[in-house]
């Protein structure tokens, strides 16, 4: 078993959370910090809104510790409320 991975394999698994079963979307970008050389968080894109006619949700923000497992298709992270990335005081999902 692989204990390696690289960013780009990363793009190609889908993000899940545990704590309501919701399917986030896959891998956009990782947030790492340069100095210590480790990976901080990753970045999953939000929802296209109508089609994509009237842009994205805001993107989610998952901690590098809330990820529970990385799988070979897919990434099960516990984090009750992600981050968007866009404004990270506003917490998800929005009121209704």
């Amino acid at each position: 078993m692989a204990t390696n991975c690289r960013i780009a394999d990363l793009r190609c698994k889908e993000v899940i959370n545990l704590c309501d079963g919701c399917r986030m979307g896959y891998v956009g970008d990782v947030e790492i910090d340069v100095v210590c050389g480790r990976v901080i968080a990753l970045v999953v894109p939000g929802r296209c809104r109508f089609f994509g006619l009237f842009g994205r949700e805001e993107d989610f923000i998952i901690p590098w510790e809330a990820i529970d497992k990385i799988g070979d298709d897919i990434i099960l992270v516990r984090h009750d409320r992600p981050l968007p990335r866009r404004d990270r005081k506003k917490w998800w999902p929005p009121a209704r």
